[in-house]
């Protein structure tokens, strides 16, 4: 399940990613992100990763093509969680992610205040 999270204001969406993400629930977000990149363009993401989290196929893979699609509109994205294995994935990606201009961080759930500070800043 994916929820909007309350701290989400202006171009910068926060949101909690909880258990089984399917298709159909992935395409819903995939249509709010596009709302927000028509109202402002450049778009901040947090995603917050509850260490249930599992993604379907599908949805993986229209992740994957809608974010390739719209690499151009995200400027910042942390990335909070408890996982190592996602502290990984964002250590790897975070250098190719530089080379589209797009800032990508980690954050241990602990620091949670501070991957907003910092998504919000300028």
């Amino acid at each position: 399940m994916i929820t909007q999270l309350p701290e989400s204001e202006g171009a910068t969406i926060g949101i909690m990613v909880t258990g089984k993400v399917d298709q159909a629930e992935e395409e819903k977000w995939i249509s709010t992100f596009n709302a927000l990149i028509a109202q402002h363009d450049k778009i901040n993401v947090l995603v917050l990763i509850d260490d249930n989290f599992d993604i379907g196929l599908k949805a993986a893979y229209e992740d994957l093509k809608w974010t390739f699609g719209h690499l151009k509109h995200i400027d910042k994205l942390a990335i909070v969680s408890t996982r190592r294995v996602i502290k990984w994935l964002v250590e790897i990606d975070s250098p190719f992610a530089k080379v589209v201009n797009i800032e990508e961080k980690y954050f241990d759930v602990n620091e949670l205040n501070k991957a907003w500070a910092w998504v919000k800043s300028e």
